[in-house]
């Protein structure tokens, strides 16, 4: 996965980086961690800049999570319902959760969406309720466009440190992001293995 990506971005450039975090965003298995931290570590060689490197790499966040929110806006809150009712289980909730989170939303969305950019495993699939929640498109945009260039500079920062070291990069966060991913998986299964209706 690494040499892909290092390939990709000698080969694409900014534009690679880009595309890159756009696909991060709708194909979760590309890592943002590994991306922007050898994008890091090319600002450290010259051969990329860190501002440029950052706005890029931010757009394709934002971009990616617009997919999802525009998902979540066309499918709506209404014709969700006999989907979650159908598929309770598998989504471990009640059409009473999605109305709570709907609520939520439209009081707590904003700051919600800026705080859910720095967790791994919900940063994008947060932009999906928030679609069926209809939050105004400028908010989605400012809060995700916010704080991803955040979290982006975290991990082009932490690139930028390692240098031309980027085998130590992919040594820890590669299995750190596996380890998440696994974790994430157990507690789905769990939820769906205990899962009950209140009804």
């Amino acid at each position: 996965m690494t040499d892909f990506i290092v390939n990709w971005i000698v080969w694409g450039g900014y534009f690679g980086i880009f595309l890159l975090m756009a696909l991060e965003n709708v194909v979760p298995p590309i890592p943002s961690e590994v991306i922007m931290g050898l994008g890091g570590i090319a600002v450290a060689r010259g051969q990329m800049e860190m501002i440029p490197l950052l706005l890029w790499g931010t757009a394709g966040t934002t971009a990616g999570n617009v997919f999802w929110y525009e998902i979540g806006r066309r499918l709506g809150y209404a014709r969700f319902r006999p989907f979650v009712e159908r598929h309770g289980r598998w989504l471990t909730m009640e059409w009473e959760d999605v109305e709570r989170l709907r609520t939520f939303f439209h009081r707590h969305g904003g700051w919600v969406i800026f705080v859910f950019r720095f967790m791994p495993t919900f940063r994008t699939l947060i932009s999906l309720p928030a679609g069926m929640a209809r939050m105004p498109v400028w908010r989605f945009l400012l809060m995700t466009f916010v704080g991803s260039v955040i979290w982006n500079g975290v991990l082009a920062g932490a690139g930028f440190y390692l240098g031309s070291r980027y085998a130590d990069l992919d040594r820890y966060v590669g299995p750190a992001g596996i380890a998440l991913t696994v974790l994430a998986l157990g507690y789905y299964g769990y939820r769906v293995i205990t899962w009950t209706p209140r009804g």
